[in-house]
Formats: C-alpha cells, structure tokens, sequence
C-alpha cells in the first residue's frame, strides 16, 4: 500500500491529515491514529516565511520517509537531491562547504506523537533532531 505524505512549515513544523494523500487506505471506522501508523513516502516540502512566501528549503524534488508507530512514536528523514560527495569519504573530515550542504541537504528526526481525534490534531514532540534548536519540542 503507497501512503504519501506532504509537510508545510512556518516556523514550527505542521502536519495537516488533510494534506494525506492516503484516502484510499483509510478504513472506514478507524481512528485518525490507526489510519496513521505505517510507513510514508514525501511527495511535496513547501514551507512557508513569516511573509507568506513559499520556499522548498531542502530544493527542488526532495525524498523522505516518516513512520509512525502505534505505540505512538515517530521518525523522519528528508533528504535533498544534488548534495556533492566528500572528497575525503568521511562524514568526519568534511570541508566547509560539504558540511554545509550536508546541513543544508538534509533533516532526521524523531520523538514521540500524540492524536487529538475531537480537533484531528497531531502533536509531534520531537526528542531529537539534526537541527538541534528542535531537540525537545513540540
């Protein structure tokens, strides 16, 4: 079963079940949360400025996967085409400006959810992330 998903950002991460293309895979009866755990494959990174602006911060046609499990834990990683090589081979001996792309490129994530079935809210508390200003919020 394909499940897809599309993030939107300002500037906290949003994650809209509306946004889902997935309705196909949904069971008649089932909770948000139970419609929700598995495995997703991201079609679309549209984030948005404090301006309303829109901007692809990872570029054009990135690629990531965000599992959700129904003990209520999640992980995501979203990964940016067109990051160069290391010439070194190391993630650890990186020049400047591959470390920056490596930074720029790309975001991991994981953390804990939570499901408001009334307001069909998902809350993400996020443990840790690449991005370490996230580390510990929701």
């Amino acid at each position: 079963m394909l499940r897809t998903f599309i993030i939107g950002a300002a500037s906290a991460l949003t994650f809209s079940a509306a946004a889902l293309n997935a309705s196909d895979c949904f069971a008649q009866g089932s909770t948000l949360k139970e419609q929700l755990v598995g495995t997703w494959t991201m079609v679309s990174n549209v984030n948005t400025h404090p301006d309303g602006t829109k901007y692809e911060a990872l570029g054009p046609n990135p690629r990531g996967v965000f599992i959700l499990d129904a003990n209520g834990h999640f992980a995501i990683t979203i990964i940016g085409e067109g990051r160069p090589k290391f010439a070194s081979n190391s993630r650890l001996q990186g020049t400047a400006d591959e470390n920056k792309s490596a930074v720029h490129g790309a975001i991991a994530y994981f953390g804990t959810y939570t499901v408001n079935e009334a307001d069909h809210a998902i809350n993400f508390h996020i443990e840790r992330c690449t991005f370490s200003n996230w580390d510990g919020t929701d």
